[in-house]
């Protein structure tokens, strides 16, 4: 594979040198802005070797090199050796930035390309004038890979299909009419919507086209009038045409949007900076452009009531095969038989079992011992370790239903643990317990609560690389912003109605990982002569593994979080296990 790698660079040089472009960038993503997309636009995994979600991958004449986050430190470093592709470890102090590096290597003059459809308009502008700095001038090109990727998959073919109101709350017309009165406030004529969240949630549609997330490939254009929807015209079934009908949306074919909107007869277009930069361009030649994000990502984030009653009723149902999974686990390891991969399929088995299942919401990260510490490891058959009946496993799985979208961590002790394991596994868990207890005034942003779930590992000279927590999509994507819990600034303030996890970790590389993770929800706490305070509601129900738990580390207050927690989870879940499961979960939840 290494070989074939180095092929494809080379085949990609011979285009660059064709149009006169001394180096060539491709990033993860897809004209959509997607962080999972489909086949058809894993371009830079096709050109690296480089498996992960996140990354960047830059080609210039005689050197590559890849920028990714700490994540995939340890992934891509494997997976780049020998490809002549440089790893740059990205936010870290000493990495230079692309165009810093590109300023290295490069002649004044010299041009950078990039495939317009792929890049954002935010990230356009930013580089072209970090490129600038360095004398270097930003070039949009044609997409090489249309060229250069023998048999590269065509795009998704799949149907969308409707989620009915029962599980979505607000009608297709109603949310419209959000949009349209946003449009009125901001003065534009029209928007573009190519986020496939927004536009899945928007026409209370989902869809298969991309793994793990139930969505559709499309543009959607609404104006103060009319709105069209952009797909392939062979993907819509005649109910979703009548439908759509119905909601007086027209559809034309995915492929006119270009050419649509360079002939657009309306004053002005909102387009968030997330829009692709193609598109940016072809809309700025026929209108005045308004800059500002999607109204539909803040409109989708705060849960309705019946979102709300979905997500409670969706981790009732993960909550019972998760105790079934680990029930299932404990009693299994003994015999040396599973591995990462079987007990990823048994857990699948287990989901699938309930209603409403529609599929799982990410790949499942379990990482046994030392894999626990690769943040976004996922097992292949090369790789896949066998389960010993000692240590730590970290398991981060989810599951998409009708009425809601799962996302969980637990770290599962599998026999004797280290001391070092014990006290790692109770400082995460210190930490865990305080963002989950936080109450907050109104106007808080994630960024601000981020401390609460570091604070013990920072005074024992620990961090982690990933943010603390992320939006939840309704039956969409797992990872929905725009708030979140992180070090660098989020300034979205939480509301009550929105999802969010709290998922604080310790990595110790070659070691061992360990996470815990719930999903949780935004609830009013009181009002105060200092104003409105909100809290969160834990949304997940599983029982957090006390075997590795120092309780010589726990305050009272936290013993007692725990407790009402574990109470909370064997209330909820227990009328819906056998007796012999309903006996493990009560010890599995007893009090400490």
């Amino acid at each position: 594979m290494k070989e074939e790698i180095k092929k494809r660079i080379i085949s990609l040089r011979a285009f660059m040198k064709r149009q006169g472009i001394a180096a060539f960038i491709i990033p993860s993503t897809d004209p959509h802005s997607g962080e999972y997309v489909p086949e058809h636009w894993e371009s830079r995994k096709w050109i690296s070797g480089f498996t992960g979600s996140a990354g960047t991958v830059v080609i210039t004449k005689d050197k590559g090199g890849l920028w990714t986050d700490s994540r995939y430190f340890l992934q891509a470093s494997e997976q780049l050796q020998d490809t002549g592709i440089t790893l740059f470890k990205d936010r870290l102090p000493d990495t230079p930035t692309i165009a810093e590096w590109l300023g290295e290597v490069l002649h004044s003059g010299d041009k950078v390309g990039i495939d317009g459809w792929v890049n954002t308009v935010a990230e356009v502008e930013s580089l072209r004038i970090s490129l600038a700095s360095k004398e270097l001038q930003l070039v949009s090109v044609d997409d090489p890979f249309n060229l250069l990727w023998e048999d590269r998959p065509p795009l998704p073919q799949s149907s969308p299909f409707i989620l009915p109101l029962e599980y979505s709350g607000m009608s297709c017309s109603d949310k419209l009419t959000l949009v349209r009165e946003s449009l009125c406030r901001n003065q534009a004529d029209g928007i573009l919507i190519s986020a496939l969240d927004e536009i899945a949630w928007t026409l209370n549609l989902r869809g298969n086209d991309v793994h793990c997330n139930p969505v559709f490939i499309s543009y959607l254009f609404i104006t103060q009038t009319d709105a069209t929807l952009y797909i392939l015209p062979e993907k819509l079934t005649a109910e979703v045409k009548a439908y759509l009908t119905q909601n007086q949306i027209q559809t034309k074919d995915y492929t006119e949007i270009e050419n649509d909107l360079l002939q657009y007869k309306g004053n002005s277009i909102q387009l968030s900076p997330e829009t692709n930069y193609t598109l940016y361009q072809a809309a700025s030649t026929s209108a005045s452009i308004i800059k500002q994000p999607s109204p539909i990502r803040l409109l989708k984030a705060v849960k309705n009531e019946t979102e709300i009653k979905g997500f409670h009723q969706a981790m009732v149902r993960d909550g019972v095969a998760m105790v079934r999974f680990l029930i299932w686990l404990k009693e299994n390891v003994q015999s040396g038989m599973e591995t990462e991969l079987s007990i990823d399929r048994k857990l699948y088995e287990l989901r699938s079992g309930q209603c409403l299942f529609q599929g799982i919401s990410f790949d499942t990260i379990a990482g046994y011992q030392e894999h626990g510490a690769i943040v976004h490891y996922e097992a292949t058959p090369e790789t896949s370790s066998t389960l010993q009946a000692k240590g730590l496993l970290l398991l981060d799985s989810g599951a998409q239903y009708l009425d809601g979208t799962t996302d969980i961590t637990r770290t599962i002790v599998l026999g004797e643990v280290s001391d070092e394991q014990k006290t790692d596994y109770t400082l995460v868990l210190k930490g865990f317990i305080a963002l989950s207890q936080a109450e907050f005034p109104q106007g808080t942003c994630g960024t601000q609560l981020d401390v609460l779930a570091r604070q013990f590992m920072w005074k024992a000279g620990i961090n982690y690389g990933h943010g603390t927590g992320h939006g939840v999509g309704h039956f969409l994507n797992v990872h929905e912003g725009p708030h979140q819990i992180r070090m660098n600034h989020i300034p979205t303030p939480l509301q009550p109605g929105m999802t969010i996890t709290n998922e604080p970790g310790i990595y110790k590389s070659g070691r061992y990982g360990i996470r815990t993770e719930n999903t949780m929800l935004v609830v009013p706490a009181r009002e105060t002569e200092f104003g409105v305070f909100y809290k969160f509601e834990p949304l997940t129900l599983c029982p957090i593994d006390k075997e590795a738990i120092r309780i010589d580390l726990l305050t009272d207050e936290e013993i007692e979080w725990l407790n009402s927690y574990h109470q909370r989870v064997y209330d909820m879940l227990s009328p819906m296990l056998t007796s012999d499961e309903q006996n493990w979960l009560k010890e599995a939840t007893a009090r400490l």
